[in-house]
């Protein structure tokens, strides 16, 4: 089901490496950062592919990336969320715990609209052993730092968007499908509504119109869907399986997308972890603009 002239063109190569994951477009340095949750650490290159900076090197499984305001860049994984201030070398943590109880891991995050953010837990300890993960749980920090547990159980928290309107928050349950919340007055989230089973259900972005965009680790093309779960059509891309994309050029039609192999995603399950840097990170073009990620807004 594509629509007419739905896919990805122009693609080209600008990163590699073993099995990348996080990504964000720094629009204020014109840098676009992405992480390899194997290998370890946080990348900055150019749209070109020249590469200018390199974050946390050795912190492995960082599953997700976004901008603060006064340039920090955030990124998440083992141990909580971590912010980098990139030129000077500078970098702290900004949660590490819940309750006086630390944070296993975080992986993906997304802006809720009044400077903090959602984002979802993931169980680091059993991935590295290659064992069933314990339930994840979805959290709100504020732009004051005060956290609250937003849901949850939910099974393995993956991407996160939240709706034009700002009333929804859409989010991947990676091994079960896409779901929807909605976002109550305090914040909080009510009751998930299933929109997409999809059993690779990985990364996610929005068009301009407020259209959900999502990623499957064994898929290489990209659902798009009306906010109401109607699908509109597939993006395709060359990848085998793409784990998260992203907008950016002066037009927001430049994508960048992370690649993977098809079997890379079933291995890490098994605690197998890629040897061979057959992941990449691509730029190409679409016909529909995305949507800019807002950065947050925290006191660093």
């Amino acid at each position: 089901m594509n629509a007419a002239g739905a896919d990805v063109r122009d693609t080209k190569v600008i990163a590699s490496g073993l099995y990348l994951e996080g990504l964000a477009v720094d629009y204020g340095r014109d840098l676009v950062w992405y992480s390899d949750c194997i290998a370890g650490g946080v990348h900055g290159v150019r749209p070109d592919g020249t590469p200018v900076f390199s974050l946390n090197p050795e912190r492995m499984w960082t599953g997700g990336i976004m901008m603060n305001a006064d340039g920090a860049v955030l990124s998440s994984g083992p141990g909580g969320i971590m912010w980098n201030r990139p030129e000077d070398g500078t970098r702290g943590w900004l949660i590490r715990e819940v309750d006086g109880k630390p944070l296993i891991g975080v992986n993906e995050m997304t802006p809720d609209g009044s400077g903090g953010i959602y984002f979802g837990t993931v169980d680091v300890e059993q991935i590295e052993k290659g064992e069933q993960t314990r339930p994840a749980l979805l959290y709100h920090l504020s732009a004051s730092g005060e956290v609250r547990l937003a849901t949850g159980p939910v099974g393995f928290a993956n991407g996160l968007m939240r709706s034009l309107d700002g009333t929804r928050l859409f989010f991947n349950d990676t091994f079960d499908a896409t779901y929807v919340f909605d976002i109550l007055d305090d914040g909080l989230l009510g009751e998930r509504r299933c929109l997409l089973k999809k059993e690779d259900c990985d990364g996610m972005a929005m068009d301009g119109d407020g259209n959900v965009l999502v990623t499957g680790y064994k898929s290489g093309s990209i659902v798009r869907m009306a906010p109401d779960g109607s699908i509109l059509g597939m993006l395709d891309t060359p990848a085998d399986a793409v784990t998260q994309l992203r907008f950016g050029g002066a037009d927001l039609c430049d994508v960048y997308f992370n690649c993977v192999p098809l079997d890379a995603g079933d291995g890490l399950k098994e605690g197998e972890a890629p040897t061979e840097q057959r992941s990449f990170l691509m730029r190409g073009r679409v016909n529909r603009p995305g949507l800019a990620i807002a950065p947050a807004q925290f006191t660093l």
